[in-house]
């Protein structure tokens, strides 16, 4: 049966059901909470420079294909560093902006971005929503950070895409029964700084609290948002997420909240908050309104790794950039993102600068790989 594309203007507009039904759970922030959320909160709409018109794939009236995609007015929140491109193309005439995206906004967390149902070829679903995006009036088209396997399908069926690689850094759980046990695979000089940054947590009086979901209260969040806020403000500038967008992610998708506190007496002072899918741990924000020695590495690592210990989860991606998280048993992975681009002397340029990238990226994971404190390790 033919595939059908609509284009959506708001999460509000398409039945949450149907969507979640192709989206699954595992991966939150594709999830139609997550995304009405961004929107009805004012974080990512036309406002802010993220026009929502995400892709939808229809047989007859039934839902079988979902893209979430926006057209965008600024690089801002996407994590994939393209301001020189936007910069080189202006200065030749160009107009880089309005760019067409499809990603999740402010969340460089690699994971599905096609979904679709089972009986739908990815390579029939690529082709009509690449045609589809050629005809549009933008001059350029970005993926950012879906999985390995996408990212082949979409070039094997689009092959004018230009991959772009880049690099995190994550925890993999190998069956340990503990922290203890993590920190065993370690060598003896790095597996005493860890014990070292943790003690001295505790000796500035703060201690750990983890919450999930229900457990999470109204005034829980409220200190977090303000951590969160403080620790923005003192970079000079506001989050890109208000106080109401948390307060709907808590009342419409709890369980797949984490919240790390740390307090000082009964009053916490510094918090992270995290997302959980069946088998991974998102660190995502955190702030803080005190300064204490390690104590981000406690919130923000350290609790989280013991928390996929204790619920068996098999990764930990505490959130883009950070190559102190290496010494702290954080690997290097990759990451990617797809672009078209329609001017061929553009996309020739951006070609050649991606050529020249990509050695170096494979380079610093190379470095980073050597870097890792354990004794002997399977790299995943």
């Amino acid at each position: 049966m033919t595939l059908e594309l609509r284009e959506i203007g708001a999460m509000a507009d398409i039945d949450r059901t149907q969507w979640n039904a192709l989206t699954g759970s595992d991966y939150p922030f594709l999830r139609h909470e997550f995304l009405e959320a961004l929107e009805s909160s004012g974080a990512a709409t036309a406002e802010t420079g993220w026009r929502p018109r995400h892709l939808t794939l229809w047989q007859s009236e039934r839902l079988v294909g979902v893209l979430p995609h926006y057209d965008k007015e600024h690089s801002f929140g996407e994590y994939i560093f393209d301001w020189q491109w936007a910069d080189a193309w202006e200065r030749a005439g160009g107009s880089y902006y309005p760019k067409q995206l499809s990603a999740i906004p402010f969340t460089p967390c690699h994971g599905p971005r096609l979904c679709l149902a089972a009986e739908v070829e990815p390579a029939e679903a690529i082709a009509r929503v690449s045609e589809y995006l050629e005809r549009q009036p933008p001059e350029t088209w970005h993926l950012l950070f879906p999985g390995e396997p996408e990212a082949h399908a979409w070039h094997s069926a689009w092959p004018d895409l230009l991959e772009r690689h880049g690099m995190q850094y994550h925890w993999f759980n190998r069956s340990y029964d503990n922290f203890d046990a993590f920190l065993g695979k370690m060598t003896s000089k790095r597996r005493k700084e860890l014990r070292r940054e943790r003690r001295k947590v505790a000796e500035q009086g703060l201690w750990m609290r983890r919450l999930q979901g229900s457990e999470i209260g109204e005034e829980d969040l409220a200190a977090f948002y303000r951590c969160y806020q403080i620790t923005y403000l003192e970079h000079g500038q506001r989050g890109y997420l208000n106080f109401e967008f948390f307060t709907r992610i808590l009342e419409t998708m709890p369980e797949a909240l984490v919240l790390i506190q740390a307090l000082h007496g009964e009053q916490p002072v510094a918090a992270a908050l995290c997302f959980q899918g069946s088998n991974t741990l998102y660190g995502r924000y955190w702030g803080s309104e005190v300064e204490a020695d390690c104590l981000h590495f406690e919130t923000c690592y350290y609790q989280g790794i013991e928390h996929c210990v204790a619920r068996g989860l098999s990764r930990f991606d505490p959130g883009t950039q950070g190559e102190h998280k290496v010494p702290r048993g954080f690997e290097p992975i990759a990451t990617r993102s797809l672009h078209w681009i329609r001017h061929p002397q553009f996309r020739d340029a951006v070609e050649d600068f991606l050529s020249r990238e990509r050695p170096m990226v494979a380079e610093r994971m190379n470095e980073a790989r050597e870097l890792l404190p354990f004794k002997a390790i399977e790299q995943e």
